[in-house]
């Protein structure tokens, strides 16, 4: 089987957008699921809707792929699945390191999806002495200062980072170097890297803090529904009909 050293995805080449690329595996996400229910064909109204876009969008998106759908059929389940799990580059094997063996690292290197989706965890790596050696996910880890032999050795061109931010840059440092050219970033901070290196950055933290903004606008946007208007003529008589003490007016008649 092809490595990810030997074989790069063609979505660039073949001029797809990354809006596109960024929605592929949403789609794939969806057909997979009706794939396991044996679903032999999907609208795209359907997929659209199980994808979270609109299906104006998913047709301008599969148009980059060459596939149309047939009218009044749909789009073949398997053929789809296929065509996206090619164009993304998951019909052959990635093997990817994880550094930083925490419990990010930890929960990261078990999770069973990698494996499904093209991906091995060819090696565990953290710079805690006490780890070398230790299991996760049956897969002992290794020392940060084998982390270049154990690239080479698995010819891995994707890197995981999931230390500290202080350790992440000069981890990133020494991936690049060793011959990583992507990167997902767990760690809390922006990496800097060369022409040619690709970074991805998921970070918790700020997912969290947009979902609060969410919140915290509903909450006012409920707040003001809830209070009630005063009208305008009842404010008016208010301030003429009372006087300092609220119960005499302030300008007897003459």
């Amino acid at each position: 089987m092809a490595t990810g050293r030997t074989h790069r995805p063609a979505t660039r080449s073949r001029g797809i957008p990354e809006a596109t690329v960024a929605r592929l595996p949403l789609y794939l996400r969806a057909l997979t699921a009706l794939s396991e229910r044996s679903v032999p064909t999907v609208s795209s109204e359907e997929l659209a809707a199980a994808a979270g876009v609109n299906s104006a969008k998913l047709r301008k998106d599969f148009s980059y792929l060459g596939s149309y759908g047939t009218r009044g059929v749909g789009y073949d389940v398997e053929y789809l699945v296929y065509q996206i799990s090619r164009e993304l580059g998951l019909t052959q094997d990635w093997p990817v390191v994880i550094v930083g063996i925490g419990n990010l690292g930890a929960a990261l290197a078990n999770y069973g999806g990698f494996a499904s989706r093209g991906f091995r965890v060819a090696a565990l790596i953290d710079a805690d002495p006490a780890m070398a050696g230790k299991p996760v996910a049956g897969i002992p880890v290794q020392h940060t200062d084998d982390l270049e032999k154990i690239i080479q050795d698995n010819g891995v061109s994707i890197g995981v980072i999931a230390t500290p931010a202080g350790a992440a840059q000069q981890v990133c440092d020494r991936l690049v170097a060793a011959g990583v050219t992507s990167i997902l970033n767990f760690a809390p901070t922006v990496l800097s890297v060369p022409d040619g290196v690709d970074v991805r950055k998921v970070d918790l933290s700020i997912e969290l803090q947009i979902l609060a903004f969410h919140e915290q606008r509903k909450a006012g946007e409920e707040a003001a529904g809830d209070a009630t208007p005063v009208p305008a003529a009842a404010t008016r008589a208010k301030s003429t009909d009372q006087g300092p003490d609220g119960d005499v007016p302030a300008v007897m008649p003459a």
